[in-house]
């Protein structure tokens, strides 16, 4: 994600999309079902486990967690957004 924007800012983020190596505090890019697919969404893993993650997706609410599928990019159930 170089050269965003009209200054060529970097993207803020570094991402883990290597999901065997997925470790907490990694910054994942993650993607929701339903109506929210297509749209990126960015969040850290709190857990790693052998088959989901657990994802902090909102930085002003970080006790809420979001269960995603352990994959390059995780995918994350639309019930799970509140």
């Amino acid at each position: 994600m170089q050269g965003m924007g009209e200054t060529g800012e970097n993207c803020p983020f570094d991402f883990n999309f290597d999901e065997k190596t997925f470790k907490v505090g990694d910054t994942v890019s993650y993607r929701v079902t339903g109506s929210l697919d297509g749209f990126p969404f960015a969040g850290a893993l709190v857990e790693v486990h052998e088959d989901y993650v657990m994802i902090a997706g909102d930085p002003r609410n970080p006790e809420v967690l979001y269960r995603g599928s352990r994959e390059s990019r995780p995918v994350v159930d639309e019930s799970e957004i509140k």
